[in-house]
């Protein structure tokens, strides 16, 4: 098992034997959580009084910013070197795990599988779970006719989560709750759900995507030798588009997780804590994500850099960038795809973005990834040079909806609905472990400001 172990650690004996397993994803589980409930009884047993961390009243007022007090086992973010999930890099996940069949890039169904098992899929796995998504993948005519029924002026995010919620009409995990079973099985029926949900994503997400901006187009039909992205790309109208499923599948395997406290996936979770079925939880999940603060970023860089764009014209010079920069920031406003709340070095994922625009000619000669690599380099030295910002760095968004845009995808509001695609790889599978272990309601205790003072002076 690759669970918490660097690669460069493990013997070339040991992914062999990996790589013959034929396991499906529920075996898998079965034999990988009696082993995490172990650990967690054990922490609970030798650890429990071990202090981690101290509170001070800035954390309390300041967002719960920074308090070790969740427990989220897929993916751990280091501030200097980015996001690891169960040990393994980005780099290091770029190289293990499956990608689609003819493609290059990790796809959706391995970081899944990395994520609820902590262990590297064969290909021949992934390829079943591919396929076990793709049978699942079809809408309820109810989801349809419901989404059919929106007006387009609705936002997608805010069609998305309501279709989601909606969905909780076959939740598994509800229907069981509700005639009775043991606490051992709520992973189960839970881990039913999340891969239900997961398989219908795509084929909601793509329905608002026609219904909003190409009304009247014929939605095509699910291809069962297709991956999950695969199918998204195609049904959103990119499938004879190599380049940008690629991306996408690029895409929604980087943003698949990236740790508990975000706001997103601690909704998830805290929901989750309830015992609502997955559905409600990740539909509250989304209308978290679907803040300025949080999954609209990528939008807002976009339309930044085009502003830039505009202004500078072809100059796209050292100085010219350097003095909208300053020109932003002596504004009020904050540039936006710099900084980040935990990282304190430029974002592994947006490195591999980077990588991934440098590996096709189109998107090394297009003016907007260029103005996006020329302004990662002037940005910094700026921001550093103004003195508020912690991180100076470029995080993901700096480029990842440039590359949409690049390629016509340039429906801005509907971006945040693929990151809501994708972050449901990593919320979700939580949710699996919350019941496998059996996490409590979450619960933290809030003071009032008079309260505060008065513990402050004792």
């Amino acid at each position: 098992m690759l669970a918490r172990a660097r690669l460069s650690r493990l013997p070339t004996s040991f992914l062999g034997r990996r790589l013959a397993s034929t396991k499906s994803l529920k075996e898998t589980l079965q034999e990988v959580i009696p082993a995490k409930q172990e650990q967690l009884k054990k922490l609970k047993t030798e650890h429990g009084q071990a202090v981690v961390g101290e509170v001070k009243v800035e954390n309390i007022i300041g967002g719960m910013r920074g308090l070790k007090a969740m427990l989220w086992d897929a993916s751990v973010l280091d501030p200097n070197e980015g996001i690891r999930f169960h040990g393994l890099s980005i780099p290091e996940c770029q190289k293990v795990l499956p990608s689609a069949p003819g493609g290059k890039e990790i796809i959706a169904e391995s970081m899944l599988w990395l994520l609820l098992t902590g262990q590297v899929p064969t290909p021949e796995q992934t390829k079943q779970l591919s396929k076990e998504l793709a049978e699942k993948g079809d809408l309820p005519a109810y989801v349809e006719k419901l989404i059919d029924s929106f007006p387009t002026t609705l936002h997608p995010m805010t069609q998305l989560g309501m279709g989601v919620a909606a969905l909780n009409h076959d939740s598994s995990f509800q229907a069981a709750y509700e005639k009775g079973m043991k606490k051992s099985e709520y992973w189960t029926h839970t881990l039913d759900d999340c891969i239900d949900l997961i398989a219908r994503l795509p084929a909601l997400a793509a329905r608002i995507y026609r219904n909003v901006y190409k009304p009247g187009t014929p939605l095509p039909a699910i291809n069962k030798d297709l991956d999950l992205v695969g199918n998204y790309s195609n049904m959103l109208g990119y499938g004879d588009n190599q380049s940008i499923t690629e991306y996408l599948r690029l895409y929604i395997a980087l943003h698949g997780d990236h740790e508990g406290g975000n706001a997103s996936a601690h909704t998830a979770h805290l929901v989750g804590s309830t015992l609502s079925d997955p559905y409600l939880s990740y539909s509250a999940a989304l209308f978290a994500l679907a803040g300025p603060l949080h999954g609209l970023a990528n939008q807002e860089v976009l339309r930044w850099q085009l502003a830039m764009q505009q202004e500078i014209g072809s100059d796209v010079s050292e100085e010219n960038i350097k003095s909208y920069l300053w020109k932003t920031l002596k504004s009020g406003q904050v540039v936006p795809g710099y900084g980040h709340g935990v990282l304190r070095n430029p974002d592994p994922r947006f490195i591999a973005l980077q990588e991934f625009c440098n590996t096709r000619p189109e998107l090394k000669n297009s003016p907007i990834i260029q103005l996006v690599n020329k302004t990662s380099e002037v940005a910094p030295d700026v921001l550093k040079e103004h003195g508020k910002t912690k991180n100076p760095y470029p995080n993901v968004d700096a480029t990842s909806g440039c590359v949409l845009y690049h390629y016509g995808f340039t429906e801005f509001k509907y971006y945040t609905v693929i990151f809501g695609v994708s972050r449901a790889l990593g919320a979700l599978t939580q949710l699996v472990w919350a019941r496998a272990l059996g996490l409590p309601l979450e619960r933290p205790k809030s003071y009032s400001m008079d309260a505060l003072e008065k513990l402050v002076k004792q």
